[in-house]
Formats: C-alpha cells, sequence, structure tokens
C-alpha cells in the first residue's frame, strides 16, 4: 500500500469534484445577470474559461447554445472521476 499515491488519487478526485461544482456555479451565474457583478465571477471565469475555450475552438456554440460545457462536464464525470476512483482504491485498498 502506497500511501503517497494513495494520498495524491485522493486529493485529485476531491479537485476534479470541486472543480465540477465550481462548474455548476458558474453555468448558472452566467444565466442570471445580477450574479455576474463583482470579482467573484471573474475568478470564477479564469479558472473555468481556460477549460472550455479548447473545446469551444474543436466544437464552436451550435444556434447559440455552447455546447463546450456539457462535453467538458461528460469528460470530468465519465472519463476522468472514474479513473482516478479506480486510481485511488487501487492505491489505498490493502491487497490480501
Amino acid at each position: 500500500m502506497n500511501l503517497f499515491l494513495c494520498d495524491l488519487w485522493n486529493v485529485l478526485l476531491w479537485a476534479v469534484n470541486i472543480y465540477t461544482v465550481l462548474l455548476f456555479v458558474y453555468a448558472v451565474a452566467s444565466w442570471i445577470p445580477d450574479l455576474r457583478r463583482g470579482r467573484w465571477f471573474y475568478w470564477l471565469a479564469s479558472l473555468i474559461e481556460p477549460v472550455l475555450m479548447p473545446i469551444r475552438r474543436v466544437i464552436p456554440p451550435l444556434g447559440g447554445l455552447d455546447i463546450a460545457f456539457l462535453i467538458l462536464l461528460l469528460v470530468l464525470q465519465l472519463l476522468v472521476r472514474p479513473e482516478l476512483a479506480r486510481l485511488t482504491f487501487d492505491a489505498c485498498v490493502p491487497l490480501f
């Protein structure tokens, strides 16, 4: 059992979970104009937009609908998160 890898995968899994929550907060705030005021929204945009921009270059908004958010969310939840959970389990659970 490698405690360093266990801790590393746990931290990365938590980071993905927190980033997912920030994605949802950003999406809701972008729909409500009054919430887009203040420095917190610019800080949040500086965390989210650099990840969304490459996706938008490959798949531009379709008829005014930006699906980059949905693609990023699906990649995080269907690919990254399960793999990190598997790696965390393998590193943290001792084999008998």
